[in-house]
This record gives structure tokens, C-alpha cells and sequence, in this order.
């Protein structure tokens, strides 16, 4: 089921998956909803501002790729829903491990337990990584382990879905072990395409944390003036 989603599919599909487990009670999303959760500060990475013309094109395309559907509730108001759990029978654990890969990008074990905490609660990393390997190893695979960044102690892992996870030479569920004598130029290229397109993300990143470390210390040293 390797669908390679845009960006924009990524997010709606994500924020579909966050908002079911998190707050059941306002799912299934209607449009406004669903442009907001993809849109939220909070938990998102990179955060996106999306326009509801841009989230309906995505739902479409998501809707051809079966991978969401309208929800026979909310007559007068559309409402959708994912379809993931139907197509692939993943339990609560999965599904909250996969959504937040899609709305966060690689992450570690550690960042991962973290952040599905209002999702779904993981009693240690031994779990975390179960699922991990339990999703790798699916058929098709859904998540695959990048290798260790160099002055990073732990792996990150990446979810299958993004175009980025395939340009890095990650082809179902494994790394190419292509060497530099047999790839040809084209390979080489969408290669490091690939890896500028994650740490641009990375960068992004960073510059977020930073940005918020400034304001915050900003805001301390304005009450000692």
C-alpha cells in the first residue's frame, strides 16, 4: 500500500488518525475541523497553514486512494473519516504510532512514546518498539528504522507514506544498500534530494525551538526590567 502522499495528504490523513483517538467526541471531522487540526501549532511538524480549497483537494485525493471516506453522519454538514483501520486492521497502539510519524516526521522511541501519550498511553520503550516492529515487518511494511545520524545516540524511525521515506532509498521497509559504483546518476541524485528535503525539516525544526527559547527568555528578562 505504498500510496507515496503528498505532504498535504500526509497532514489531513495524520490529523484524521490524532483527532479519532484523542477527542472521539468531535470525530468524524467536518472540513472546518479538519482544516484546523491541520493547521494546530501544537504537535505538528512542519506546522502548515492550509487554505479548506487546498484540504478538499487532498481529501479527493485521498478519497481515490480509499484511504478516507465521508461519514454517513452530519447530513448538512460533510464529515470524514479515515480508512485506514479497515484497510490494514490496526489496532489503537499502531494507529497512534503511525499518526504521530505522519504529523511529525522521523523520531526516535523515546520522542515517539512522548508524544502519543493523549492518543494512547505506552507503558515503556520495549512496547513502543514492539509496534515499530510489528509495523516494519507488516505486509505491506508501514515504518522503517533510518540509520543513526551521526552525534545521535538513537535511530529515528520514518513512516512509509511520504514520498521523502522512498527518495532517501528506502524501498519496502529496508534501506538500499546501493554502492556509489552500481547507482546510476539519477539514483544518486533523488538520494540526495532526499536528504536535503529531511534535514530541511530537521533545520525547520531547530529553528522553531530556538525561536521559542528566545521569546521565552525575552519574557524573563522583561520582568527584570
Amino acid at each position: 500500500m505504498h500510496q507515496q502522499l503528498s505532504p498535504v495528504e500526509i497532514r489531513i490523513l495524520g490529523a484524521l488518525i490524532e483527532k479519532e483517538l484523542a477527542t472521539p467526541e468531535y470525530y468524524p471531522l467536518s472540513l472546518n475541523a479538519l482544516t484546523n487540526a491541520c493547521n494546530q501549532k501544537s504537535n505538528r511538524d512542519p506546522v502548515m497553514a492550509l487554505t479548506e480549497e487546498e484540504v478538499v483537494q487532498g481529501l479527493d485525493d485521498l478519497r481515490r486512494r480509499q484511504l478516507i471516506y465521508r461519514s454517513a453522519e452530519g447530513v448538512r454538514t460533510p464529515r470524514y473519516c479515515h480508512h485506514l483501520q479497515g484497510m490494514l486492521h490496526l489496532n489503537r497502539s499502531a494507529l497512534a504510532l503511525l499518526a504521530i510519524l505522519l504529523l511529525r516526521g522521523p523520531q526516535t522511541i523515546g520522542e515517539i512514546r512522548s508524544r502519543c501519550e493523549r492518543m494512547q498511553a505506552f507503558a515503556d520503550l520495549a512496547e513502543v518498539e514492539a509496534v515499530l516492529s510489528d509495523l516494519s515487518t507488516a505486509e505491506p511494511p508501514l515504518v522503517v528504522q533510518l540509520p543513526r545520524q551521526p552525534g545521535r545516540k538513537e535511530c529515528r524511525y520514518i513512516d512509509l507514506l511520504r514520498a521523502e521515506a522512498t527518495a532517501v532509498g528506502i524501498t519496502e521497509g529496508t534501506m538500499s544498500e546501493q554502492t556509489e559504483a552500481n547507482v546510476s546518476s539519477s539514483d544518486r541524485l533523488t538520494h540526495l534530494e532526499g536528504k536535503v528535503s529531511l534535514l530541511e525539516q530537521e533545520i525547520s525544526r531547530l529553528q522553531e525551538e530556538t525561536s521559542s527559547i528566545l521569546n521565552q527568555f525575552d519574557e524573563f528578562k522583561s520582568q527584570f526590567e
